[in-house]
């Protein structure tokens, strides 16, 4: 339905693992390169670790979205692939083989890094919507629900512009060359399943 609605250009789509999302990334916008969400992908790799290695497997992972570089990120990425295969073999083979989906944030302008690395922006604003909407409880028409949800909407629009901080700036976009065109175009779409 977003592309329905005029939706285009996409470049990078920034999600979960969910198979369904990923297999309607790759059909609906192809070329669009997938981000794997970093915070969904640590509770993953997390999840099949003991309990007495999660602290350090989190504090070695985050070192990988610390690198100042794509290539640093990559090395980094396999620097703690191979520290965690004696540890925590299974996490290991995880990361390994989400390389790919955790790094392609790496090929847009550094200054965006931070903001698409992640999909907590977009869950944290649909956190704030639910939390105005249950407030109300009742909708007496779908037209109500749109107003509400719309002017909210408009309302972090406005926050935004008005920001000091916003979360990214259209100037920034301009960096966005054609070499960076080029290596997003480049990155592997959503994977198949």
């Amino acid at each position: 339905s977003l592309k329905d609605r005029n939706l285009h250009g996409v470049r990078l789509v920034i999600s979960d693992a969910h198979a369904g999302l990923k297999a309607a990334i790759r059909r609906v916008f192809q070329g669009a390169a997938w981000q794997r969400c970093r915070v969904h992908a640590m509770r993953n790799l997390l999840a099949v670790a003991k309990h007495q290695h999660r602290l350090m497997i989190a504090a070695l992972i985050r070192t990988i979205f610390a690198q100042p570089d794509p290539q640093g990120a990559r090395t980094q990425l396999r620097a703690v692939v191979d520290q965690l295969e004696p540890v925590a073999p299974a996490v290991a083979a995880k990361l390994e083989a989400a390389e790919h989906d955790l790094l392609a944030y790496a090929a847009f302008p550094k200054a965006h890094w931070s903001k698409i690395w992640s999909n907590n922006p977009i869950e944290r604003l649909n956190r704030e919507l639910k939390r105005r909407t249950d407030v109300v409880q009742i909708f007496p028409n779908a037209e109500s629900v749109i107003r509400l949800v719309g002017a909210l909407l408009v309302e972090v629009n406005d926050e935004i512009i008005s920001s000091g901080r916003r979360y990214i700036a259209a100037g920034s976009l301009a960096t966005i060359t054609t070499d960076q065109e080029e290596s997003i175009a480049s990155l592997p779409a959503a994977p198949r399943t």
